[in-house]
Order: structure tokens, then sequence, then C-alpha cells
């Protein structure tokens, strides 16, 4: 076994805002101020330090803490300014040591969780209300101009020093890793040979020419940056429909009982079996029904099942993927009474626009994106007594295959509810029920109008479960399904299910994980980067300069 490494000690994400070593949040309603000031000695792994304000994983964790904090615990904020405590550098992005000394697979994932991370600020303008404004005093390079791209509007200090940069190609001989390159031309529509300049050009590009060129939204003198920011982001929360008088709900630690083959938490639990690389996350239904009225959710929100169920089956994803990188194949299951999983999809649907409501079915959907960007196989088995309803259908709908058993005496039923209709769109913008059908446009508003229960044969002829095995073939079916998946190559497996997994049209988002999956599994595998001469292994060494091979594939 080498997982988990011994230089790659396991991941913990669990957080919180008095124990952050490289953010300071401050509140002043309705603006809230987000100051990075990266602890140099405070990196994530051994070996290196996290100078000039780069960032390694554990300062992104605390970024994701903060951003989910802020839309939970304090509806009051309206606008968010991301800045630096630095004079000369807001963020010099991700720790080039770091990366050189990093597993390929601690990479890919690293680059992939800070999206994910840049992602939520975007999801967070775009549908909670919370915009979010860069200011930018001082260098802003690579992942920390990727990280000004992520916000709503940047301005910088017209100082003759301050820059925005993406110089990975130019310095280190990879990519800006977390959808840079796809955010300046599709989001901020920066022509395609002002991006070529600025992706290779080291030095960035300042004042008059990053505004003219859409790279920055404003430029002001060192004089009025911080009035003229101010301003910005008062006009910016104006614009939001937050709640300026509710009270926020705290986000309860997620912290799973475990021994080394089980973590088990309130409502999930994750087994697992390395000598096969399997590992079952089961979810499980709500005991009760939900509350009357969306006032009567706990201050705590630890008893509100949809919100702690999808944060608990968030832990457990980001457990596998930083943890657990030999398991290949994950089963889903749901147990419980599928009846109190539709009546919260109920209640969450009927008060969708309530803004705490509309937190928690954001948080699911972005759960459930976690699930589809996981590099696992999914497989979904549904046996009697299951919760696979409404909200859990949408697991059953994520996996790359499911196995319903087909009983002749005991009940085995699958359910819609009207939350599997959009309320949890993939990356590429439809739900998982018309993802499914893109040759018949119609086939999900019709199952949601008879949206069950189905039995195993009902479920297959819908179309609704992939294979729906009679009670003398289930067992053998699914024994030899898992050990077959065990068998091929996980490379091949990850690029094939990355395919499958976002049909239909094609957004931001898909370009941004599309290209990041397939390029950073190659040139963070090829030797111009990652060899003894390559870019990330040579940069800061004195004399050295990177050795490439020069033939184009």
């Amino acid at each position: 076994m080498t997982n988990p490494t011994p230089t790659e000690p396991p991941i913990d994400l669990e957080t919180h805002p008095d124990r952050y070593r490289h953010w300071k949040l401050e509140l002043a309603p309705p603006v809230a101020w987000l100051t990075l000031d990266v602890d140099a000695g405070g990196g994530l792994l051994p070996g290196y330090e996290l100078k000039l304000n780069s960032y390694d994983l554990g300062v992104d964790i605390e970024l994701a803490d903060a951003v989910e904090r802020l839309r939970f615990e304090h509806p009051e904020v309206r606008s968010v300014v991301i800045q630096s405590a630095r004079e000369r550098v807001f963020c010099s992005g991700a720790n080039i040591y770091m990366l050189g000394k990093a597993s390929h697979a601690h990479k890919v994932n690293f680059c992939k969780f800070t999206n994910e991370t840049r992602l939520a600020i975007e999801d967070a303008s775009a549908h909670s209300g919370i915009k979010f404004l860069a200011a930018v005093s001082g260098a802003c390079a690579g992942g920390g101009y990727e990280l000004a791209l992520a916000c709503d509007e940047i301005h910088i200090v017209d100082d003759g020093f301050s820059t925005v940069s993406l110089p990975e190609v130019p310095l280190l001989g990879v990519l800006p890793g977390t959808g840079g390159l796809t955010r300046v031309v599709d989001k901020r529509g920066v022509r395609r040979d002002h991006a070529d300049f600025l992706s290779t050009t080291a030095e960035g590009v300042r004042g008059a020419r990053a505004r003219e060129w859409r790279l920055v939204d404003g430029i002001f003198p060192s004089s009025r940056f911080r009035a003229a920011v101010s301003e910005r982001a008062a006009a910016l929360a104006a614009l939001s429909d937050r709640p300026a008088g509710a009270k926020g709900i705290a986000l309860e630690p997620i912290v799973p009982a475990r021994n080394d083959s089980e973590l088990h938490y309130r409502h999930v639990r994750l087994g697992l079996d390395r000598a096969r690389r399997v590992a079952t996350l089961t979810l499980r239904a709500p005991e009760a029904g939900p509350p009357a009225e969306p006032a009567e959710i706990p201050a705590g929100g630890g008893a509100f099942w949809p919100l702690r169920a999808f944060r608990e089956l968030d832990r457990a994803l980001l457990h596998l993927r930083w943890n657990e990188s030999e398991i290949g194949t994950v089963l889903l299951r749901a147990a419980g009474a599928a009846e109190n999983v539709l009546a919260h999809d109920a209640f969450l649907d009927a008060h969708r626009h309530q803004w705490l409501v509309r937190e928690t079915l954001l948080l699911m959907k972005r759960v459930l994106k976690r699930l589809d960007l996981t590099a696992k196989s999914l497989f979904a088995l549904i046996e009697p007594q299951n919760a696979f309803a409404g909200s859990l259908l949408d697991l059953v709908l994520a996996a790359d295959r499911s196995y319903m058993l087909d009983h002749p005496t005991r009940s085995n039923t699958i359910a819609l509810s009207p939350l599997n209709g959009g309320a949890f769109p993939l990356s590429n913008g439809l739900s998982r029920l018309e993802s499914r059908f893109l040759v018949r446009p119609g086939r999900a508003k019709e199952l949601l109008e008879a949206p069950g229960p189905y039995g195993a044969a009902a479920a297959e002829e819908a179309g609704l479960v992939s294979f729906a095995p009679d009670d003398l073939d289930y067992d053998d079916e699914v024994r030899m399904a898992i050990e077959e998946r065990a068998s091929l190559s996980p490379d091949a497996l990850t690029g094939m299910e990355a395919n499958l997994r976002f049909a239909g049209p094609e957004t931001m988002e898909t370009k941004i994980f599309g290209r990041l999956t397939a390029w950073q599994n190659w040139i963070f595998r090829r030797p111009n980067a990652v060899g003894e001469k390559g870019g990330l292994k040579v940069y800061g060494t004195p004399g050295a300069r990177p050795e490439f091979d020069w033939r184009r594939t």
C-alpha cells in the first residue's frame, strides 16, 4: 500500500476562523474584508515555505471555509473584498516548491479543489447575493490572479508596480492550474491575442493597459485606493437580496468517529475495503420530517438533515479524494425512510426563495458536483428499504451505473421529487435527469409528472436505473461488475468517466474541468515539467534553467 505516503499525511478539511493561519475575516456589514496574510512557516506538508503570499492546500481550505461560513453564518454580508496584508504582493499563486515536491495525485487534486473553491465564489455571486471584489496591490501572479478572476470585479493600484500575470508557461513550463486561461477569455472577454501575450510574459500587465485589455475593472492611485474599493464594495452590496436583519446559522464541526476501516458521521457512513480497492458510501435518510417553517430550523444547523447530511457527504468525498487514492470504486447506498427524504424535499421546494433554504439547496448542488468530479467509479446499489428518493435519487443519476434488486417479495422502490427537475444542475447546466435523456428532451418532464414510486422493473424500463437483476442473479452480477471494474486501468477509467459524465452543452465550468483533467494528467507527468531538469523542479534554484524536450506532440 502506498496511501497515504509518509510525505503526504492524511488531509483534515475541518477548520474555523479562530484557527486560521493565513486569512483574516473582518465583518463590517454589509461588507466583509477577507485579508490574505500567509504564514510562511504554516505549510500543510513539510519541506517548503509559503513565501510571497503563495498558497498551498491549507490556505485554500481556509478560504473555502470562509466563503461557506459567510453564506450560512452571516446573511448580513452582501459583498466581500479580498485583499492582501502585504504592500508589495497580493498573491504570488500556488507555491512552486510545494508543487515540485508533491505527488502527481496531490498536484491534480490540489488544482481541482482550488478551482472548486473559486467556483463556490462565483456560485455565491450568481445565486446567493454575495458579490466579490479583488483589491489588488502589488504582484498578482498565477493562482493569485486566478483567485482575482473568480471575483466579480478586480481593482488594482496604479503605482507603477502592481501587476496581474499568468506566468506559468514562461517560468514553469505548465499552465495556470485553476481555470485562469478559460476565465480570461470566456468570463472576462479578453481578446485572444491579448490573452496570448499575458500568458507568455512573466512580467505581467499593469495600469491602463490592464484595464484597456479587460484584465481588471478599475485602477486607482494609492492615495484613494482603499476609499475607491470601499465605494465599489458598497455599490455591489446594494444589488443584493440578502436579508440584512436575518440571523445566521452556525456550521457545526464535521468530525467522524473512525477506525481503520470506517468513518462514521451522523448521517453518512464510509466503509473502506482497501484490499478490494472499494469503498461503500451510505447516506441515512432523516428519522423525522422537516420543520414546519424555515424559522424553526435550529440555529446550530446540526439537526437540519439536508444541511448536515450533505456537509457530511462532502467531507466523506474529500476524504476519499485526498486520503484514499487507491480506492477505485465507490458503492453508493441510501438507507432509511424514503418518505422522510421526500418530505424534506417538499419543504425545500416550498421555501426555496428563503435565504437559508436557498443556501442549503446551493450547498447540496455543490456537493453533488463534487461527486461528479470524483475520480472514482460510482456504482449505485438499490436494495430493499433504500432511501433513494428525490434529492438522494440524484446520487443514482450521478452514478456511472446503478443496480436495483428486483425481489419477488420485498418491496424495493425509488421515487422522484421536484428537486430532481433542476435544483442540482451538473456543470453543464442541466439536471442529471435531463442529461440522462439528451436524445429525448421531454422525457425528464414526463418523469417528473409521474414521480413514482417505481419498482425495479418499472425503474429499468423508465431508464432511471441501469440494471434490475432478480434475486437469483443480483449478488453475482454486482460482484462481477465490481471485480471487473477493479481490474481495469485507473488512468483509462478516470479519462473515460470524465468524458461520459458531462454530455450535452459545454459551459465555462465544463471547459475548465475537462481541460484541467486532460492537461494536468499529461503535463504534470512530462519531463518538461517534473523531470530532473523540468520547470517545476528547477524553479528558484540559483543558476539553473529548465531543459526542455523541444518536440511538439
